[in-house]
């Protein structure tokens, strides 16, 4: 397969806290392992690397937690965990091929750049109803 370079927005580098992140969402075409990793509308936030793949932090609530329904509260709990350095086994890297960026996390706050996108990936793990309302989310 071939890497895919991403847009010229997404961040390089691991953010510190407070800093920025893409937001991701798995294409239709994602690889086995995106689409095997991912469950119940997830929350992915990430950093594009050098070779063209991305790393990738994420949440998806298989515990069903009912502070987690949402899906920028997913987004906030991957994003706390890519900044702290937690450790996890929820993050992945993957060639930018198999993700959409629909926006930008940065500390609480979220820009949905692409609610198309975000609003298909949701519809297709039936987690529709976790969509937030508007494209500018302040936690």
């Amino acid at each position: 397969m071939a890497t895919t370079v991403f847009g010229m927005d997404t961040p390089m580098e691991r953010p510190a806290a407070g800093g920025r992140a893409g937001v991701f969402v798995p294409g239709p075409d994602a690889s086995e392992a995106v689409r095997a990793a991912m469950k119940n509308g997830s929350g992915l936030c990430g950093f594009g690397n050098l070779d063209g793949t991305v790393m990738i932090y994420f949440e998806n609530n298989k515990f069903n937690d009912a502070g987690l329904h949402k899906w920028e509260n997913k987004v906030y709990k991957a994003y706390d965990r890519m900044v702290n350095l937690a450790p996890t086994v929820n993050k992945l890297n993957c060639d930018a091929a198999s993700l959409i960026q629909v926006g930008f996390v940065k500390g609480r706050e979220i820009l949905v750049t692409d609610m198309a996108a975000l609003k298909d990936w949701l519809t297709r793990c039936n987690a529709a109803d976790t969509a937030p309302e508007n494209a500018e989310i302040h936690d």
